[in-house]
């Protein structure tokens, strides 16, 4: 019990920090530049965070609506609900609702969430809760509401992995806006150059041999050896079976770790792969040096889809994308990176109805036509994912940007989409920072050995968290 104690108490400090750990690469929409390795949904903090408190109504007859409070710390989900208010109240007559949402930045929001629930006083009807946050809202009894009921009709159709994690004990306690299935994107132009066909690397040694002809040709690196983000290692966790987390005990030096980062620095000795300014492709400084040629694949979540059209638009109809290398003899072929969980505040007196709202909003086919639309991320109900009209629509800004379909690979590799234990654990926020700030950086920086970097970052971890 003291031990439990202690864990909830780190976790609630660490929820002052901003730091690595933030888990969608800014979740959703826009990067910050300030972080690290989870958000678009999973690297940055606080994805299209405006900075200051905002209240939105939706629009709609307020006097026939339930008045609903929603906190969110990114601007364009607040819009996207109070588009899908319009829907549900076209839809639900009989039980519309007004949406009142306020966007606080990253930290802010999720501080003053875990006093509201202490207290028990100012909380939201439903509220984003980032994925490096998330298990510190599940730790003992949660206040929030149950949804596994409210989502009975829709779970058939959506990835279960990003379902459970989100949940605990089975119970369903948030809702996943994105698969943020990892592939890799590579430059078409850059490769045909150099005469390497993308298409004919499926494993990790075709990469290494493609990157070792790549720089015997150019000079220049096919791949990146990130320092803070943990990215390229959640795949790589995935396709060993393995994970940095054995129930509640840490182990990051496992012998599959062991296995993966070895992989990568024999990737980085070939000069298949270096480390890439800003420490991932999710940076401002990467994205400099993706425009100028530097690199010529990223490996990522498929929402790092919004960083290409956003910041590197000169590659428009240069970048393909393309399932994500992988081991000899594996089952999973992606993981799930980053995210952003919704969640409904238990005992408020409108639960029921947002715990509806919210599963039609992040799970309905309309829901996850609009999550594609208007946001940009591979939805997580995949009966989407055929519909031709929806995933090939020539005046989508992504149909048009890469090379490829994205559903195309989605469809290609998606009974293989894998998920991560550690992501909805209360230590993976000590696992995270600590190998974006120390152990990535030893191996690939400082050309620690990967047996004695893997090894200190299990003392040190077991250490802070008292194991």
């Amino acid at each position: 019990m003291k031990k439990s104690k202690k864990i909830i108490a780190m976790g609630m400090t660490l929820a002052l920090m901003a730091g690595c750990f933030v888990g969608c690469g800014n979740d959703d929409t826009k990067p910050a530049n300030n972080n690290s390795n989870n958000t678009q949904d999973d690297s940055n903090q606080g994805d299209d965070s405006t900075g200051d408190d905002s209240n939105q109504d939706s629009t709609g007859d307020s006097a026939e609506a339930t008045p609903l409070e929603m906190w969110t710390f990114v601007e364009l989900h607040g819009e996207f609900y109070k588009n899908m208010a319009v829907k549900w109240n076209e839809a639900h007559p009989d039980k519309k609702v007004e949406i009142n949402v306020n966007v606080m930045p990253y930290d802010d929001m999720h501080n003053k969430l875990q006093i509201a629930l202490n207290s028990n006083e100012g909380t939201p009807d439903f509220v984003d809760i980032e994925q490096g946050k998330f298990s510190n809202f599940t730790q003992g009894q949660p206040a929030l509401l149950d949804l596994t009921s409210a989502i009975a009709d829709y779970k058939g159709d959506i990835v279960q992995s990003r379902l459970d994690l989100y949940s605990k004990d089975g119970k369903v306690y948030g809702l996943p806006t994105h698969v943020g299935a990892t592939v890799a994107f590579y430059n078409t132009e850059l490769l045909e150059a150099a005469d390497i066909d993308y298409t004919t690397i499926k494993t990790w040694a075709d990469f290494k041999t493609a990157g070792s002809k790549y720089y015997e040709a150019t000079g220049k690196y096919l791949g990146t050896a990130d320092t803070s983000a943990l990215w390229t290692t959640n795949l790589l966790m995935a396709e060993l079976g393995s994970d940095y987390v054995d129930g509640d005990k840490i182990q990051v030096n496992s012998d599959a770790m062991v296995e993966a980062m070895t992989l990568l620095k024999d990737l980085q000795k070939a000069n298949a792969i270096q480390t890439v300014p800003g420490g991932n492709p999710d940076k401002e400084e990467a994205y400099g040096a993706f425009n100028n040629g530097d690199y010529a694949c990223a490996i990522m979540p498929m929402w790092q889809m919004s960083r290409y059209t956003s910041y590197m638009p000169d590659l428009a109809g240069k970048v393909a994308i393309a399932p994500a290398p992988v081991v000899d003899n594996t089952k999973a072929k992606s993981v799930g990176g980053g995210g952003t969980g919704t969640s409904v505040v238990a005992g408020k007196e409108h639960a029921d109805l947002a715990a509806e709202f919210l599963a039609y909003a992040k799970l309905s086919y309309d829901g996850n036509v609009e999550i594609w639309n208007a946001l940009g991320f591979d939805p997580c109900n995949m009966s989407v994912w055929n519909e031709k009209d929806v995933t090939h629509n020539e005046d989508n800004q992504f149909v048009k940007y890469f090379v490829n379909n994205p559903f195309d690979v989605l469809n290609e590799i998606k009974d293989g989409i894998a998920g991560l234990s550690a992501h909805a654990s209360s230590l993976y926020p000590y696992i995270n920072n600590e190998f974006c700030t120390v152990t990535l950086n030893e191996i690939f920086e400082n050309d620690v050995d990967v047996k004695k970097a893997l090894d200190q970052a299990q003392a040190d971890l077991q250490n802070e968290v008292g194991q």
